[in-house]
């Protein structure tokens, strides 16, 4: 009750307008069960191509940074950045919607497969461009001032940048929560659904989706109405109009383009285009080691900005998190897996979502003093041997454990019991490590670079999931799992073939466990300082 009383007591109006934004990023996640059967049911895409296009989609979030400094420099415009966002978005949805419900007419132009890819690649080029508004918004709703116009203390200020960072967690996570419940309603009789009421509820919640840019826009409307509210608020107060409005519209200080930002960001961009659209051999490979360089070399310029102490413990947190969420995944194959073998369908999968989403908001509350009093190194070394852990019920389940323990309780602790314990288990912890150093950087960034540092530490670790992608894809290629596919005729073209999965899944614990924790060791000994 105590850690509940903490976050709300510091709650301010101010807060809504990023929270509907990051509200929406969790309700975008609704096509993610649609998109992962129609994938499976409808589209000749192996598990490497997957990975290979998770690599792509992740590009994106690395050049949050270059686009937070374009904020910065453009603050006075955020609200059109949003609304271009949010078109962007309605796009990508607007192309499944048709590609499922109009499928003829639409791959006569281009074939499934590319509308899909176009599709995929479009949606987070809108939520990073909204996401780095958002980022620095939760700087601006901190006020820095009471409503007699009297400075806040330092220690209720570091209060409320960490209870807003915290709820913007939980905003996401509550966006996941509503997403889950809606696809447990439409798929609730999934197992008894004809295929064309399949491709009917396919195409509805893609239709639905289109609520997510609605949401995120409206956080700029409501941005606009607090300012004059509080304004208002201020004169009444007998604060004189000129000061009221220097506190409520207070435009910091102009942004001066940095020339190595924004050609490194040019250059980043034309490099990644000229080589992804190239059909050379290890185009990711090369579009990554250039993006590591160019956004390395850019974390360390930009850094000169801070103190000796904070320049040293952003490098280290930086180096410790982008490790942390480099480690590859197993990739499509599990799922498949449990879908196949397991029998999990749509139901069940929108059920162990909003379990997930459910007891990561409560997670988050409760881990609030972990997160307040642990360093990120600590935090990584738990989050690791956590997230290793949380690989074994996976691992148990390929060999059978599930059908031993079913016979064991009566048909009890099945396949899908054990799935909803593990979901339960594993659910707070994906989201506590990115909190401390999030309200670190609300708390020290330069107020007119705000946008700038807080896309530093996330292009960098965006950057990590594009490692994990490449990781996944190799993994996937020398472990190779197959689903089946079949023709129009209905003839398989491709046998279903899990029988590497197991490997494939015990090295990617291992990895997990071993690796960030070796090098959290590693920047100890080097002194580099965390948060």
């Amino acid at each position: 009750m105590k850690n509940f009383y903490k976050i709300f007591g510091s709650f301010k109006f101010s807060f809504i307008p990023p929270l509907m934004i990051y509200l929406a990023a969790g309700v975008s996640g609704i096509t993610n069960i649609v998109g992962l059967f129609f994938v499976k049911e409808y589209l000749d895409l192996s598990a490497v191509f997957l990975a290979g296009l998770g690599f792509w989609a992740g590009l994106p979030w690395v050049l949050k940074m270059p686009l937070g400094h374009l904020v910065d420099i453009l603050w006075k415009f955020k609200s059109i950045l949003v609304i271009v966002g949010a078109l962007v978005m309605a796009a990508s949805s607007i192309i499944m919607f048709f590609l499922i419900q109009y499928k003829s007419e639409m791959i006569a132009i281009f074939n499934a497969e590319t509308w899909f890819v176009i599709s995929t690649l479009l949606a987070p080029i809108g939520f990073v461009l909204q996401d780095v508004v958002a980022d620095a918004m939760t700087v601006e709703a901190v006020p820095k001032t009471d409503d007699q116009g009297n400075e806040i203390s330092f220690n209720e200020l570091k209060s409320m940048n960490v209870s807003m960072q915290l709820l913007g967690r939980v905003s996401i996570i509550f966006g996941t929560l509503l997403v889950s419940m809606i696809n447990l309603f439409v798929f609730s009789n999934s197992s008894d659904m004809t295929e064309l009421e399949k491709v009917t509820a396919y195409g509805n919640i893609y239709l639905y989706s289109l609520i997510v840019p609605i949401i995120s826009v409206s956080g700029i409307f409501l941005s606009f109405f607090n300012q004059q509210k509080r304004y208002k608020l201020l004169i009444s107060n007998g604060i004189n109009p000129v000061k009221a409005a220097n506190i409520i519209f207070n435009i910091p200080e102009v942004t001066k383009p940095n020339l190595l930002i924004i050609i490194g960001s040019i250059f980043f961009v034309i490099f990644t285009l000229l080589v992804g659209t190239s059909k050379m051999a290890l185009s990711q490979e090369i579009v990554f080691v250039g993006s590591f360089m160019i956004i390395l070399f850019l974390l360390f310029k930009l850094s000169n900005e801070l103190d000796a102490n904070a320049k040293k413990m952003l490098i280290g947190t930086a180096i410790i998190i982008f490790v942390f969420r480099a480690m590859p995944g197993v990739g499509q194959g599990v799922s498949w897996f449990e879908i196949d073998v397991l029998g999990f369908d749509q139901e069940f999968l929108s059920l162990l979502g909003l379990i997930a989403s459910f007891l990561t908001i409560l997670g988050i509350f409760v881990l609030r003093p972990l997160m307040e009093k642990s360093s990120i190194t600590r935090l990584i070394v738990i989050l690791s041997i956590a997230g290793s852990f949380f690989i074994l019920p996976s691992i148990a389940m390929f060999y059978g454990f599930h059908e031993f323990t079913s016979k064991l309780t009566n048909g009890l602790v099945d396949a899908r019991f054990i799935a909803i314990f593990n979901t339960a288990l594993e659910s707070p912890l994906g989201q506590v490590s990115m909190i401390p150093i999030l309200a670190w950087i609300a708390q020290s960034a330069p107020n007119h670079l705000k946008a700038t540092f807080f896309a530093v530490l996330a292009s960098f670790t965006n950057l990590a999931l594009s490692a994990s992608n490449l990781g996944t894809k190799y993994l996937n290629q020398i472990y190779v799992i197959t689903r089946e596919v079949k023709n129009d005729l209905g003839i398989i073209k491709t046998p279903a073939d899990y029988s590497e999965l197991g490997i494939l899944l015990i090295i990617v614990c291992a990895l997990t466990l071993i690796i960030p924790i070796l090098v959290t060791y590693i920047v100890k000994k080097l002194k580099l300082l965390s948060y």
